[in-house]
């Protein structure tokens, strides 16, 4: 069984001192260099967004960042304005290893809708390519690491599962946000859609 490593947003917007920052997110980045060596492939994610994306809260008037809005595709979280196309922000942390990389997919580039899997935007219809590209490498096992655990890990790890994959969630390489309880929701649903924990 072939496996792949997939490394969720391990951009500088997400680590300390960055516009949307997990607490200790760049802790993580040490242990997810020593587990690339142990799988088939490594894929990154990078959440890239333009600077009108639909999701800033200052793209909205009164926008509140955190709040939740009703849009066509659902419930949406607005969030500081975060990964700017091209910004330093939207870069991959320094510490990185990006050696082992196989493919870097790029996600929520659609101005109108979020993108937190890495399988699909947030409407869970329209793909970013990735199930097709493990598909044909034969890759039928997953394993996400990254940033954040509650949001954009537990949605791809879903999607994952729902997409006939072996999934697994390394928890120590993952850090949460953790918005009124989402990381015991994420656990509880990842769980129930038989996704390992570990």
């Amino acid at each position: 069984m072939a496996h792949a490593l997939i490394v969720i947003d391990m951009q500088n917007d997400f680590c300390p001192g960055g516009a949307l920052a997990v607490a200790d997110g760049d802790e993580i980045i040490g242990p997810i260099n020593a587990m690339m060596a142990d799988f088939d492939a490594v894929v990154l994610t990078q959440d890239w967004h333009p600077a009108h994306h639909a999701s800033f809260a200052d793209n909205h008037p009164n926008g509140e960042a955190f709040s939740v809005i009703d849009m066509p595709y659902g419930k949406q979280v607005l969030w500081p304005r975060h990964c700017v196309i091209g910004s330093e922000g939207a870069a991959f942390h320094r510490s990185l290893d990006l050696s082992r990389a196989d493919l870097v997919i790029r996600k929520g580039f659609r101005p109108q809708i979020d993108s937190y899997s890495a399988f699909f935007d947030n409407d869970h219809r329209t793909p970013t390519g990735l199930a097709g590209y493990l598909r044909e490498r034969q890759m039928d096992a997953v394993t996400f690491v990254g940033l954040a655990h509650d949001f954009c890990v537990a949605w791809s790890a879903l999607d994952a599962a729902r997409l006939g994959f072996s999934v697994t969630v390394v928890e120590q390489a993952t850090r949460a946000i953790d918005l009124d309880g989402s990381k015991a929701r994420a656990q509880g649903d990842m769980r129930e859609a038989g996704v390992i924990l570990r």
